[in-house]
C-alpha cells in the first residue's frame, strides 16, 4: 500500500533529502515549508497518505497544526520528526492522536516502518468508518414507521407487542418487519440485532427507556 507523504519542515535541505528517500521507497511526496503552506493546500482525505511534521516550525508549531488539522476533519496519520527529544511534547502529541514521534536523524528503515504502520492503522480505521457510515445510510433510508419497528424488534419485542404499542395490526407490523429486513439486507433477527449494536441503535434506545 503506497500513498502520498506530506513533509512539513522549514529546513529546505531536510525536505529535499527526505523527499528523495521516500520517492525511492515508492511514495508520492509533497513538501511544505510551513504549517500555513499545508493548510493552504490541504491533503485529499480520500487518498492514502501520512504527514511527517516537524515540531518547531515558523508560525503555527507542529502540535498546533496537528490540532488545526483535526478540527478541519483531516485525519491522516501524523508522525512527528524533531531534533529535540522533549518527553513532555512527545506525550502531548501522542495523546492528541499522533501515530509516532521520531528524533532526527532517523534511519530509513525506522522511518519507513513507522510510515507503513501508521498508514496500515489508518486504512483499517477508515475501512471500519466507511462500513459504519454505509450501515447508518441504510438506517436513514427506513421510513419513520419502519424505524420504529426496527428499534422495537431489536429490543426483543414480539410482533403482537409492537402492534399494540404502535396501534397497528399484527399483519401490518409483519409487513414493516419484512421491509426492514429487506432494506437492512439481513436474513435473521440475530443479524439485525448485530447491525443495530454496531450502529449504536440499541444503546440509544436503552438510554431513552431510562
Amino acid at each position: 500500500m503506497q500513498g502520498t507523504i506530506h513533509i512539513v519542515d522549514d529546513d529546505a535541505s531536510f525536505r529535499t533529502a527526505m523527499g528523495r528517500r521516500l520517492t525511492k521507497a515508492g511514495y508520492e511526496v509533497e513538501t511544505y515549508s510551513s504549517a500555513q503552506h499545508l493548510l493552504d493546500r490541504l491533503p485529499d482525505k480520500r487518498q492514502p497518505g501520512c504527514i511527517l511534521l516537524d515540531v518547531r516550525i515558523p508560525g503555527l508549531s507542529g502540535p498546533e497544526l496537528q490540532r488545526r488539522l483535526s478540527s478541519l476533519g483531516v485525519q491522516l496519520p501524523v508522525i512527528f520528526l524533531t531534533g529535540y527529544g522533549d518527553i513532555r511534547t512527545t506525550v502531548q502529541a501522542i495523546k492528541a492522536g499522533a501515530d509516532d514521534f521520531l528524533t532526527k536523524p532517523v534511519a530509513s528503515e525506522q522511518l519507513l516502518c513507522a510510515i507503513q504502520q501508521a498508514m496500515a492503522r489508518y486504512e483499517a480505521v477508515r475501512g471500519l468508518t466507511d462500513k459504519l457510515e454505509a450501515l447508518r445510510a441504510q438506517i436513514r433510508a427506513l421510513t419513520p414507521r419502519e424505524r420504529q419497528v426496527f428499534e422495537l424488534v431489536v429490543q426483543g419485542k414480539l410482533n403482537k407487542q409492537i402492534a399494540i404499542q404502535l396501534g397497528a395490526t399484527e399483519r401490518t407490523i409483519k409487513a414493516h418487519r419484512h421491509k426492514v429486513m429487506e432494506k437492512m439486507q439481513v436474513q435473521s433477527l440475530a443479524e439485525l440485532v448485530s447491525l443495530a449494536e454496531r450502529a449504536g441503535v440499541l444503546s440509544a434506545a436503552g438510554a431513552e427507556l431510562k
